[in-house]
């Protein structure tokens, strides 16, 4: 009986996830086409916050001024204390495009007490850009490589629904075994928790951005006081996006062109991404933690597990419902998955396999909380921006 109603409930989550949850799993490019003519000519500040990037700032670079938008872009790139020449090759990628005007190079000074880097190095980058007057700050990383239309695409989205914030979820590397395993769950995961749908809808609480690719309004980052709004904020993207519609209006969705060049080289370091904020996004929360593996174990775990004992069990006379409905759990699983690998092209196969990804996940979360209460959380280019209160921060 007990397995019979664990089966129900399992198969439950997944019909509500499937019917229920903004069809978050039809993962699909939605940006705004957009052609020279009708694009509303406003000026845009890309803001590149960039800390030991140099072997790959210069391809950004590139892509943003390469891009095909009729109205002034200028590029405020920020150098965090880079010791391995990343300013020089974003300076050298401006003068191979012949376009070494439009860039700016900005020393970050000494980050602040209560400051995260990433989010004082944009502010800094904000107020270099000052006197440009940008209609739009474009706020994106120096590991993102920009589709020719974006920026164009970005501001006819914005000016035509009326956003005041529009993100673009970058596709990720995607190359390695390690990755075609992880990358795609890690995309699925993301918009389980924040449906795009109900990013974009007025009456629901739900925001959330994607940190490569931001188009914010002026008034809008104004209204809120800035950068500095969200100043200590370890995931400042979302951060962001609460901020910003509390008053505004957002669109979140995922990218066509645009595509990171950080590549992930073993399950290591895909896991060190995840475990650099999975606790903090739970709000340093042991309850949350505990509940959150509850929840992923029932989930993801509970139909295969159920579809082996239930058969087991129905081979003794029992009752076949455990296996059966931990069985149609699986397989519908597997179909709500399979949108997100095709959007990676990666085969099938990786689809019933979701289940021991999400074993991953599970342990990345657990290793995170380890972390911060060891005080080596959030660690990323050299700082520890993630640690409990006492414990000793390492690194910083």
């Amino acid at each position: 009986m007990a397995l019979t109603l664990l089966a129900i409930v399992a198969m439950a989550v997944w019909i509500y996830l499937l019917a229920g949850r903004g069809g978050f799993w039809r993962i699909r490019p939605d940006v705004e086409r957009a052609s020279s003519k009708n694009v509303p000519p406003q000026s845009v500040a890309a803001i590149i916050p960039a800390r030991n990037e140099a072997d790959v700032v210069g391809r950004a670079i590139a892509s943003l001024l390469g891009q095909e938008y009729p109205g002034q872009l200028r590029i405020f790139l920020v150098d965090d204390d880079s010791t391995d020449g990343t300013a020089d090759a974003a300076r050298g990628a401006a003068e191979h495009t012949g376009a070494a005007e439009r860039l700016t190079v900005v020393r970050a000074g000494p980050l602040p007490e209560g400051w995260t880097g990433k989010v004082w190095a944009q502010a800094e980058g904000v107020r270099a850009a000052g006197g440009f007057g940008g209609d739009y700050y474009l706020l994106t990383d120096a590991d993102i490589e920009h589709g020719a239309g974006e920026v164009a695409e970005l501001v006819t989205r914005a000016e035509a629904g009326g956003f005041d914030m529009v993100s673009l979820m970058a596709r990720l590397s995607c190359e390695t075994p390690a990755e075609r395993a992880l990358i795609p769950a890690f995309v699925f995961f993301f918009f389980m928790l924040y449906p795009p749908r109900w990013v974009a809808a007025p009456r629901r609480s739900t925001a959330a951005a994607a940190g490569g690719c931001m188009l914010v309004r002026r008034e809008a980052l104004e209204r809120i006081g800035g950068m500095a709004a969200i100043r200590g904020e370890l995931i400042d993207d979302c951060a962001l996006a609460r901020a910003v519609k509390q008053g505004g209006a957002i669109w979140l969705g995922p990218a066509e062109d645009t595509r990171s060049l950080r590549a992930y080289s073993g399950w290591r370091e895909i896991g060190a991404m995840v475990s650099r904020t999975a606790f903090h996004e739970l709000g340093h929360s042991s309850l949350l933690l505990a509940g959150t593996l509850a929840g992923m174990a029932l989930t993801f775990l509970a139909p295969p597990v159920l579809l082996a004992a239930g058969s087991w069990i129905a081979l003794s006379g029992a009752s076949a419902w455990p296996g059966l409905l931990g069985g149609c759990a699986w397989l519908l699983m597997a179909l709500v998955y399979w949108p997100t690998l095709r959007y990676y092209r990666c085969r099938p196969v990786w689809a019933p396999l979701l289940p021991l990804v999400a074993c991953f996940y599970m342990g990345a979360t657990i290793h995170s909380a380890i972390l911060y209460w060891r005080g080596t959380g959030g660690r990323w280019k050299g700082r520890v921006q993630d640690f409990a209160p006492g414990a000793r921060s390492k690194g910083r």
